[in-house]
């Protein structure tokens, strides 16, 4: 249970380090207060998040061949992709991702961010 909750702060305190250093990427364009913002990508980690569990998979299965010919790089395509799906789930007034080169620096962002969240978090393990 607990490493959900950790994975889920994870998401959110990266996709929230993505809207702030990407252009491309905006959040909440109708809320103007910092609560409305602050469920909104509550909300965007939670899309976010059951899109990496549940679609993420299937994808990687499905392009393993691309995966094994560029050594893994592919995965930031399918980075991008999964960031571009969960736009459009969410809805653009929510969460907007403007263009694929938007979204792939967005997932290469939002990879460094989760992976170094994790870390931090995740120190009982040891």
């Amino acid at each position: 249970m607990t490493s959900i909750l950790f994975r889920f702060i994870a998401n959110a305190v990266a996709l929230a380090v993505a809207v702030w250093l990407v252009g491309g990427i905006t959040l909440g364009e109708g809320d103007s207060d910092t609560s409305g913002k602050t469920v909104t990508l509550l909300v965007v980690a939670l899309i976010f998040g059951v899109v990496n569990v549940v679609v993420k998979p299937v994808v990687k299965l499905f392009s393993l061949p691309l995966l094994i010919l560029t050594l893994g790089l592919f995965t930031f395509v399918i980075n991008a992709l999964m960031l571009l799906l969960t736009s459009w789930i969410a809805g653009d007034d929510r969460f907007d991702v403007d263009g694929f080169g938007a979204a792939f620096l967005g997932g290469l962002i939002i990879s460094i961010v989760s992976w170094a969240v994790n870390m931090v978090l995740d120190r009982d393990k040891d």
